[in-house]
């Protein structure tokens, strides 16, 4: 077996952990409704799995570091299964809390050392292209996970989802212990030493643009389901097709938003996507009652958001060229940290203010870092020429 299928089979399992973590956003209403408490109360549900990601893994990363590669992958797996079955099994709302906090560490570990494997056997000069094949693969869940759980569930108890997802997790386990070779451990990055390149403005900002972009996203995110359905007036069937038509845009505009950053540049297609994410989300509060109008405004919303995604990355990595794998490591944590605060954020306006008030809500916050952003820029190019 070449070592491409292998990077292959990796972002098939990043796929099917991927969806282990996203599929909550598309089934929370039915979540709620079985387990007896509020949407805005379930909607916690995804806070706390994107804090136990943001501040398990990185610790867990370090604790294992010098742990062999394809043990690890193994390990977290096992992981996943549990938390899975957990989810399938245990009854209420605080067990489904503990099985959200496992399955986020679980999947924060094999991500991580998926992507360090991915870099591995990926051929010289096409490590990246090697990332970008498991970063797809995990990023595909949105597309084809989420509105696959939302018509299983549909069909069956919402739960058999999650005992779906932990048997196919035994089967990667096998696959991974079969396919991909061993791999020794590498030194850990100190978490002191990762946190140090906060105290640098340039990357703090570059993290700030981040927080700000997905916290706004997440906000609405979290909460779509039950938006399509009782403010929007979507029947079930049409909501997993507003779903998938949603995972398509994003997929289009990531990759536009790589292509972008080529030919127009970083600034110009940052700042772009930014402002057309917050009027997306404006007008799709002045749409809110329109089932026709609100699917394009869905695509819309998705392919803007998603075009940020690359070009974030990218942005980090220039700014700190020579610590890369530090960069991307504390931006994923940053992405888990605002989505976190999104969707708490989103349940406290859902409970205190109105399900149709989230979209005005995050088109403010997404606005907020088009304008931090715009600064930003400015501010190097300032930089730039006094130092010229």
């Amino acid at each position: 077996m070449t070592n491409a299928w292998k990077i292959y089979m990796l972002a098939v399992v990043s796929f099917l952990v991927g969806t282990s973590e996203l599929i909550i956003a598309g089934i929370l209403d039915k979540v709620a409704a079985s387990i007896g408490v509020p949407v805005s109360v379930a909607g916690q549900l995804i806070t706390v799995f994107s804090l136990a990601y943001a501040f398990g893994t990185p610790v867990l990363m370090a604790i294992t570091s010098r742990m062999d590669r394809r043990k690890l992958l193994i390990y977290s797996l096992v992981v996943f299964v549990i938390g899975n079955a957990m989810t399938a099994v245990l009854p209420g709302f605080f067990f489904l809390f503990i099985s959200r906090i496992v399955l986020a560490l679980s999947t924060g570990v094999f991500i991580v050392t998926a992507l360090m494997v991915a870099s591995k056997l990926a051929p010289p000069g096409k490590q990246g292209s090697g990332i970008a094949t498991v970063v797809m693969g995990f990023s595909t869940a949105l597309v084809v996970g989420v509105p696959l759980g939302r018509v299983a569930a549909s069909f069956y108890d919402w739960k058999m989802v999650f005992a779906g997802l932990g048997v196919l997790g035994l089967l990667a386990i096998a696959a991974v212990s079969f396919i991909i070779p061993k791999s020794e451990g590498e030194e850990p990055v100190p978490i002191g030493k990762q946190l140090a390149l906060l105290k640098e403005p340039r990357i703090a900002v570059a993290l700030l643009i981040t927080f700000f972009w997905i916290a706004g996203y997440s906000i609405v995110y979290t909460y779509i389901s039950p938006f399509l359905l009782s403010v929007t007036g979507m029947s079930e069937q049409i909501v997993s097709i507003g779903l998938f038509a949603f995972g398509i845009a994003s997929l289009l505009g990531s990759k536009f938003g790589g292509y972008s950053s080529d030919k127009w540049g970083v600034p110009r297609t940052l700042i772009g996507s930014l402002l057309v994410h917050a009027v997306a989300l404006i007008l799709i509060s002045l749409a809110a009652m329109s089932p026709i109008v609100m699917f394009p405004l869905l695509m819309l919303w998705s392919f803007s958001a998603w075009t940020s995604g690359p070009t974030t990355q990218y942005n980090l990595v220039q700014q700190a060229p020579e610590a890369s794998g530090i960069m991307l490591s504390l931006n994923n944590s940053v992405v888990q940290l605002a989505m976190a605060v999104g969707a708490g954020l989103g349940g406290v306006v859902v409970e205190q203010v109105s399900l149709t008030s989230i979209s005005w809500i995050g088109a403010a916050i997404v606005f907020v870092g088009a304008a931090t952003t715009a600064a930003s820029f400015r501010l190097s190019r300032s930089e730039a020429l006094h130092r010229g």
